[in-house]
């Protein structure tokens, strides 16, 4: 970054020093990841230079033929590793994806029900201050008070009871399997669109450590920075492509479902969408389809699974005792800590968390009585089983001696450890 350096020096200095930040601390926010140097050269690429509203064949602007390869390599790239018929590449991230999905599908005023954000599920999914609640009717379905997980019944009673247009399954913080089947059993019921967000766990898909929505989904939206180990972006799939239109949601609009969504996308969201990034989606994609990264997706269980263990043998609070995918969700309460103080003592020793509602909290989202970790980014940088007993042991003394500078101290030099026992980008700047 030589010429950055040169050019603008205030940035330059605080790309380095973010650069330092990751390659010295322990990342464990379940939706963060590092890209591959391959992803990021993509990233930053020529292609940011090119405008191209449109589709491949059907640009509004001249000099797109390069431009149209990239993206007919990302879709099908997509199409491929997820087994679909159909791949939108354009939408710019998550929450626009799904906003095109409700754009594409209902009118406003329409009935989802969706995942409570305060139980797990995500903004968009209902919540009453985003475009989701402000715009449509939105119903939500939580977990079981005791248990914390996905009560099935309970949803399906709530399906009949507010008849909603789409059902929409997915989280951002359920450390547990969603049973897509189960979701089309009570979409079938009440007549309603299944939508999957399968933002955090489709990289689990692809190494087989998490059921595909794909035979039980008919839209399905994921975004590409999480375990798929991406570029910032998202796609849209569809599992189908025969004609699933509903009359009372589009009655001038005789489009089959992948019309409806490509042209929620352009021209009915977005203009010209980011090249570069379509690319860095598409070189991800190609990393996706590797038996190296199926390794990778299981490695990511597999170290969650042990990190979970390792707490719940320091005794430390879990929700649902544990989990089956890439994140834990811990209740630091019983510590006499809140969410907001456990994020910020973590963070003074190098590890990074972030403060999250538990199901059922009495405390404000702000200062919650919960924190989210994850190991995708860990097993990114190779760690192991054995490492992540050593950072659920940090983790857990930090917590429980949060005054303790001596504990703090030594906690600062397993970080150092762990992060020079496995380098990140060193080799490639």
């Amino acid at each position: 970054m030589s010429i950055l350096q040169t050019e603008d020096p205030e940035i330059s200095k605080l790309i380095n020093a973010e650069l330092a930040r990751q390659q010295d601390g322990l990342e464990m926010i379940p939706s963060e990841n590092f890209t591959s140097p391959a992803v990021m050269e993509a990233m930053g690429s020529i292609l940011t230079n090119k405008y191209s509203e449109g589709y491949p064949g059907a640009r509004y602007y001249g000099g797109n033929k390069f431009i149209d390869e990239v993206e007919n390599l990302a879709r099908d790239r997509a199409k491929q590793l997820f087994g679909v018929a159909h791949a939108n590449v354009q939408p710019y991230s998550g929450s626009p994806a799904n906003l095109a999905i409700y754009f594409a599908l209902l009118d406003p005023g329409d009935t989802v029900l969706g995942m409570d954000l305060a139980q797990g599920g995500h903004l968009t999914h209902g919540y009453k201050f985003n475009f989701s609640g402000k715009f449509f009717h939105a119903e939500n379905y939580g977990v079981d008070q005791k248990t914390h997980l996905l009560d099935y019944d309970a949803i399906r009673e709530k399906a009949k009871a507010v008849k909603p247009k789409m059902i929409i399954c997915g989280a951002t913080a359920y450390p547990r399997i969603i049973d897509f089947q189960k979701f089309r059993e009570i979409a079938d019921e009440v007549g309603a669109y299944l939508m999957a967000d399968i933002s955090h766990i489709s990289g689990l898909i692809i190494a087989g450590e998490h059921p595909s929505p794909v035979p039980h989904a008919d839209v399905i939206m994921t975004t590409t920075h999480k375990t798929l180990r991406g570029p910032r972006g998202a796609m849209i799939l569809l599992p189908k492509l025969e004609d699933r239109y509903h009359d009372q949601y589009h009655p001038k609009t005789k489009r089959d479902l992948a019309g409806l969504i490509d042209a929620a996308i352009m021209p009915g969201l977005q203009g010209g969408p980011h090249n570069h990034q379509t690319a860095g989606i598409s070189v991800a994609l190609k990393e996706a389809a590797t038996p190296e990264f199926k390794n990778y997706g299981k490695q990511i269980v597999v170290n969650a699974k042990k990190l979970a263990e390792t707490f719940v043998a320091e005794g430390i609070t879990l929700i649902t005792g544990g989990t089956d995918n890439h994140l834990i969700l811990m209740d630091v309460s019983p510590l006499g800590l809140s969410g907001k103080q456990a994020e910020e003592l973590l963070d003074s020793v190098g590890i990074t968390v972030n403060k999250n509602l538990i199901p059922y909290d009495t405390r404000k989202p702000m200062d919650p009585s919960g924190i989210r970790l994850g190991t995708p980014a860990l097993t990114t940088r190779g760690f192991t089983e054995e490492d992540m007993v050593a950072v659920g042991k940090t983790i857990a003394a930090v917590l429980k001696n949060p005054d303790d500078e001596t504990v703090l101290t030594v906690a600062r030099t397993a970080v150092e450890k762990l992060t020079e026992s496995h380098p990140l980008y060193e080799n490639n700047q």
